[in-house]
């Protein structure tokens, strides 16, 4: 499974970014168990999900303070990339 996103360390705080689909962050619950499934593969970094609005404005979910500071960033100042997940460990945690 491959996944976009970015680690970035910003003050101090080292953390995951994710695109995901907009019924992502839409939803709570798939909100929580996709960052849940996600865990195993940024150990120790709070996972900041986005998707993006019908009006192309980006939508965030996770630490407040992370969400705060990236609604100041533009979306092409993140260096995104295309990040490889093994689809064995995703499943196992997918439940």
């Amino acid at each position: 499974m491959t996944i976009e996103g970015a680690v970035i360390i910003e003050k101090g705080v080292t953390f995951a970014i994710i695109h995901v689909a907009p019924e992502v962050t839409r939803y709570t619950i798939k909100s929580t168990q996709t960052r849940r499934a996600l865990m195993r593969f940024f150990p120790g970094m709070p996972i900041i999900l986005t998707s993006l609005t019908p009006q192309g404005k980006p939508q965030y979910y996770g630490r407040k303070d992370i969400v705060d500071f990236l609604n100041t960033v533009r979306l092409n100042q993140i260096p995104w990339k295309n990040i490889i997940l093994c689809r064995y460990f995703f499943d196992q945690n997918a439940h």
